[in-house]
C-alpha cells in the first residue's frame, strides 16, 4: 500500500505569533488556517499567498486551543483566561466571549452539525454548550483533575475526554452517563480523537506513546512507541487510513494503520512540535511548535490507496517497543466481526510469506515559504531490526529550511540476525547523534550569517551618511 505514496511536501511557512503555537485548524474550504498561541492571540492564515493574515485579540491570557466550525463561518477559542470566544474569520475580527469554566479552558471542540460545543477545563470538568446565545446546556463531572481534551463522535451521540487523573471516558452525550473509563498507567492523554468511523479513539499520551483503542470491545488494538518525547497532538487522516502525530521530541509522524507501523518522520520544528492537524479533505495537514512557526505540508497520498480498509495485523501485546510497529492484531475499523477471522489468516499468511527486505532510497523536495527558496532532501527506505527497534536513518537537518522527511520500512522479526540488529541500531543512534550536531552548527552558522549581515547593512549605512555629509 505505501509504495504507492509520494513524500509529504513543505507547501507553506507562517511565522507571526510571538509564543508556542498551541492549536491547528483547517477551515472547510481549505482557504484558512486558524491557529491559537500562548502569546493570547487568535491567528487567521490565508492560504493565498497574496492575502494577508488577520491577528484577533481579545484573550487576556494564553488561547489553549482553536476550531473552525463545520461551516467554517465562524471560530471558536478556548483560554486560561476562563473564557470561549466565538470570532467571525475576517477582517472585522468580530468576536462574542462567554466565561466558560472557573479555571483554564483546555480545549473547544463543535459538534457535526455546528450546533453545539464541548469544553475542558482544568475545573475538571466538560461543559455542552449551544452555539447560538452561548447558552450552556449540561456538565459532565466525574473526572477527578485537569481536563485536557473532549470531543464529539462523527456521529454526535458520544463525547470522549481526557484528564491529568489517568483516565479516559467515554460520555453518552443523550443520557449524561460515563460509559466507559479506559486507563492510563504510565502517563496522561494530552489529547484524544475519534477515529473518521466513529469506532476507535486514538490517545496521545505523556509516556510517549499512541494508542488506539476499539470503543466497542474496549480493546487496545495498536500500541505505537515511536517518539522518544511526549506526544502532544494527534490527528486521523479524514480516510482513517493514517494518523499524524506531533512530540516534544521536535517531530511530527505519520503513522500508517492498515499496515500498522511508522511510515515518516518529519523534522523542522526547533523544539517541541505542541499541535498537528489534517485538513477536512486529508490533502494538507499543519504542525505548530515551541519555535512560535506553523508548517503547512501537503501530505500527496494516493487517494485510491487511502480507500483500503484497515486490516489487522497479528503482533503479540507483550511490553511491544518496535517504533514502527503496532502492538496487538487489531480489526477492519470498517468490517462486521463475522470477517476478522478470515481477515487476520489472509494478513498472517501474508506476513508469514514476506522473504525480503530491501533499501529503497527516493528523493523528496519542498517549499518553504517564508524563504521563497526550493531546497532538497533525501528520503531514505531501510530494513527495520528485530522487536527490540526499528530505527531512522536520517539525512542532514537544515534549521531554516524544516522540510526533512524520513520514510520508514518494515521487515519481518525473523529476517535480521540479532548482532546485526544490534550493530545497525548503534550507528543509527550515532548518525542520530551526527545529525543533531550538525543542525545545532547549522542553526549557529545562520545566527552567525544573520549577525554578518548585520553589520555589513550597518556599515553600508554608516558609508552612506558619510558621503550625505561629504557632498553637502
Amino acid at each position: 500500500m505505501t509504495s504507492a505514496l509520494s513524500d509529504p511536501t513543505l507547501e507553506r511557512h507562517f511565522k507571526g505569533h510571538r509564543e508556542t503555537v498551541t492549536s491547528v485548524d483547517f477551515s472547510c474550504n481549505m482557504k484558512q488556517i486558524a491557529t491559537g498561541s500562548m502569546d493570547s492571540c487568535v491567528m487567521i492564515w490565508n492560504m493565498k499567498p497574496q492575502m494577508r493574515a488577520y491577528r484577533f485579540d481579545g484573550h487576556k491570557d494564553a488561547v489553549m486551543s482553536v476550531q473552525f466550525s463545520p461551516s467554517g463561518h465562524l471560530v471558536a477559542s478556548a483560554s486560561r483566561d476562563k473564557t470561549v470566544r466565538l470570532w467571525v474569520p475576517s477582517m472585522k475580527a468580530e468576536s462574542m466571549a462567554f466565561k466558560a469554566h472557573t479555571a483554564t479552558v483546555r480545549s473547544v471542540n463543535f459538534s457535526g452539525d455546528g450546533q453545539t460545543l464541548v469544553t475542558a477545563s482544568d475545573d475538571k470538568s466538560i461543559k455542552v454548550w449551544a452555539v447560538h446565545r452561548q447558552k450552556f446546556l449540561f456538565s459532565l463531572n466525574q473526572h477527578i483533575n485537569w481536563v485536557r481534551c473532549a470531543k464529539f463522535s462523527p456521529d454526535d451521540r458520544l463525547i470522549v475526554s481526557s484528564s491529568d487523573d489517568k483516565t479516559i471516558k467515554l460520555w453518552d452525550k443523550n443520557s449524561k452517563e460515563c460509559i466507559h473509563s479506559f486507563y492510563e498507567h504510565a502517563g496522561y492523554a494530552n489529547q484524544v480523537d475519534f477515529h473518521p468511523s466513529g469506532t476507535c479513539i486514538a490517545a496521545a499520551s505523556t509516556d510517549n506513546s499512541v494508542k488506539v483503542w476499539d470503543i466497542r470491545s474496549h480493546k487496545m488494538l495498536q500500541h505505537y512507541q515511536v517518539h522518544s518525547g511526549a506526544v502532544n497532538s494527534l490527528s486521523f487522516h479524514p480516510a482513517g487510513n493514517f494518523l499524524i502525530t506531533a512530540s516534544s521530541d521536535s517531530t511530527v509522524k505519520i503513522l500508517d494503520l492498515v499496515e500498522g507501523k511508522l511510515l515518516y518522520t518529519l523534522h523542522g520544528h526547533q523544539g517541541p512540535v505542541t499541535c498537528v492537524a489534517f485538513s477536512r479533505t486529508g490533502e494538507y495537514f499543519a504542525s505548530g511548535g515551541s519555535d512560535e512557526q506553523v508548517m503547512v505540508w501537503k501530505s500527496n497520498f494516493d487517494c485510491a490507496e487511502c480507500g483500503e480498509g484497515i486490516r489487522p495485523q497479528h503482533k503479540t501485546m507483550s511490553r511491544v517497543k518496535t517504533p514502527s510497529t503496532s502492538s496487538m492484531a487489531h480489526p477492519n475499523f470498517n468490517s462486521q466481526p463475522s470477517a476478522l477471522q478470515s481477515q487476520a489468516s489472509e494478513l498472517s499468511e501474508h506476513l508469514n510469506g514476506q522473504d525480503s527486505h530491501t533499501a529503497a532510497h527516493a528523493r523528496s523536495s519542498s517549499r518553504s515559504g517564508s524563504h521563497g527558496r526550493t531546497t532538497h532532501s533525501h528520503t531514505y527506505r531501510h530494513p527495520s531490526s528485530t522487536s527490540s527497534s526499528t530505527q531512522q536513518t536520517q539525512s542532514k537537518p537544515s534549521p531554516q529550511h524544516p522540510q526533512r522527511v524520513q520514510a520508514q520500512s518494515q521487515a519481518p522479526d525473523s529476517e535480521v540476525p540479532a548482532a546485526l540488529a544490534s550493530t545497525l541500531e548503534h550507528i543509527i543512534g550515532q548518525l542520530d547523534i551526527l545529525t543533531r550536531t550538525v543542525s545545532i552548527l547549522e542553526h549557529r552558522l545562520t545566527l552567525t550569517e544573520d549577525k554578518l549581515k548585520e553589520c555589513l547593512e550597518n556599515q553600508m549605512e554608516i558609508g552612506l551618511q558619510l558621503q550625505r555629509r561629504e557632498e553637502a
